[in-house]
């Protein structure tokens, strides 16, 4: 199994850039570089747009070029639950093209995003011929069942305090979210949509954070200062 780790990215990538920072596309073949590098498209999101829709037939899979994704439900009624965020380097949509069923979520655009599309048939390929390949599929869906059942526990036993401060450690993954800086150019609001609490409870969560010193609350974004410490605060 793969354990190479990718590189730090900036807040904007070509695809070129994205691949060669990524744990799975150093471990390709030549030819097999070559056709991804091929088939590989961008597609820019606008803020609020959906990148594709809860019950739409996969064609593609994702990983993120520049902004912030959302990976969420939204019932009849207008309640919705995020799964998490989607933000630049993270890789997205393996398991529904496995399953070979509609997509079960919609992927939706925080802020004006880019993404970079690798077509199913490709995918399918590189699973049936790229061995590096299967092992970074492999690590990839155990990293987000392990973040899925925490976040399970995390809604129905964590405070508000809690819960935002695990929509923001979990930009931090290194597997999920490795392009991740200390400085999130992120809102409150986007925050809120992560972390699955109102906008106000979001807003008192983040101070009391602050006032703890694991972050700073800046214009035009957020810094984490204390990614250990904010870790700890969500495991006690």
């Amino acid at each position: 199994m793969p354990t190479t780790k990718p590189a730090p990215r900036a807040a904007s990538l070509t695809i070129p850039q994205l691949l060669q920072g990524s744990a799975w596309f150093p471990l390709l073949d030549v030819s097999a570089g070559e056709r991804v590098l091929d088939e590989m498209r961008e597609v820019e999101v606008a803020a609020g747009a959906a990148l594709c829709r809860r019950g739409d037939t996969p064609m593609h899979w994702y990983g993120t070029l520049e902004g912030l994704l959302k990976w969420s439900i939204t019932s009849s009624d207008g309640r919705s639950v995020t799964f998490g965020g989607l933000s630049v380097g993270s890789w997205f949509g393996e398991g529904t093209l496995l399953r070979a069923l509609p997509r079960s979520a919609d992927i939706i655009a925080l802020r004006p995003s880019r993404v970079a599309a690798l077509p199913l048939e490709t995918f399918e390929w590189l699973h049936r011929t790229q061995r590096g390949f299967d092992h970074f599929l492999l690590q990839q869906i155990n990293e987000r069942l392990h973040w899925f059942m925490g976040n399970y526990a995390a809604h129905r036993l964590l405070d508000a305090d809690s819960q935002v401060a695990r929509a923001l450690a979990g930009l931090f993954h290194p597997w999920l979210h490795p392009g991740s800086e200390p400085h999130l150019q992120t809102s409150q609001e986007e925050i809120a949509n992560l972390s699955g609490v109102s906008r106000q409870r979001c807003n008192a969560a983040l101070n009391r954070l602050k006032e703890a010193g694991f972050l700073r609350i800046e214009y035009g974004g957020i810094t984490v200062i204390d990614l250990e410490g904010l870790r700890r605060f969500i495991s006690e």
